[in-house]
């Protein structure tokens, strides 16, 4: 199965990360969106993205251009009716997955294999609102995209096994790790991941340390890049307590509840660094 072209729907933050991963990798790229400001905005990104990795001597400015007429841009889905691989990166919203696949089900060619970029949303029930489960899988991207090396793969119960091994080497194409795993609330990573989050959240919660405390131990004692609090910062507080909800709701076990402290910071609309506050004041 061999995979030549590749679209991707969505030109926000990772959209536009994962078309410039894939047109640096030599894919002819269609990044999609539902307005023209927004993929204009996608491509200043990669532009920019690409001229720093230029000014770093990371590649040279023939490449970057390269890389850059690669990539095409449209507002119809429609345009993407003769890629080979769709990678979705649209918001976190299920229904809104959903929808999308269902219409990109009906749209594009018959061999044509549908990706999403989900971070928790089950690949089955995405895959079931289309008439091709055996070809859609989960391309689960980590953020910043052209920085971070994981791709974690996941299966859905009827992803085929040539479908799995196509994607996994288009994503060591990209130059990333490719590591798969089978359908799961969560995953591997956010599994893992965003109880931690969700107990330091609690930490704080209960008194037990200051943020730069609980940040501070996590980093200089488990040497963590980063914090647990400014990592859901980063990640967006909102994000994170959906993550805890399908978490919870998933496993059916309280040990995933999110943290009454989470829940009523995304209430007051404190979401961290995209809004200026969360933990920490930005």
């Amino acid at each position: 199965m061999e995979i030549g072209s590749i679209a991707v729907l969505g030109a926000g933050q990772m959209g536009n990360g994962i078309a410039q991963v894939a047109a640096c990798a030599g894919y002819e790229v269609l990044m999609i969106d539902i307005e023209q400001s927004y993929v204009e905005s996608g491509m200043s990104s990669i532009e920019k993205s690409l001229s720093k990795l230029v000014s770093k001597g990371r590649m040279s400015q023939e490449e970057s251009d390269s890389a850059l007429a690669r990539v095409r841009t449209s507002t119809s889905k429609k345009s993407a009716s003769d890629c080979d691989l769709i990678i979705e990166a649209i918001p976190e919203i299920p229904n809104l997955k959903f929808s999308t696949f269902s219409e990109l089900d009906a749209i594009c060619k018959s061999g044509a294999i549908l990706a999403s970029n989900t971070s928790s949303i089950s690949i089955d029930e995405i895959a079931a609102a289309t008439n091709r489960p055996d070809r859609v899988i989960g391309m689960h991207f980590m953020n910043p995209v052209p920085i971070m090396k994981l791709v974690e793969i996941i299966n859905g119960s009827q992803t085929s096994d040539e479908v799995n091994t196509a994607v996994v080497e288009a994503a060591e194409r990209m130059g990333k790790t490719a590591l798969s795993c089978n359908d799961s609330p969560g995953f591997v990573s956010n599994r893992i991941l965003c109880p931690m989050l969700n107990e330091a959240i609690l930490t704080l919660q209960e008194g037990v340390a200051e943020p730069e405390a609980i940040d501070g131990i996590m980093k200089l004692g488990m040497n963590h890049p980063i914090g647990p609090l400014a990592l859901a910062d980063l990640i967006g507080l909102d994000t994170v307590l959906h993550i805890m909800k399908v978490l919870h709701e998933g496993m059916e076990d309280d040990k995933y509840a999110p943290a009454p402290l989470l829940i009523e910071m995304v209430e007051q609309g404190k979401l961290g660094r995209k809004s200026g506050q969360g933990f920490y004041n930005y």
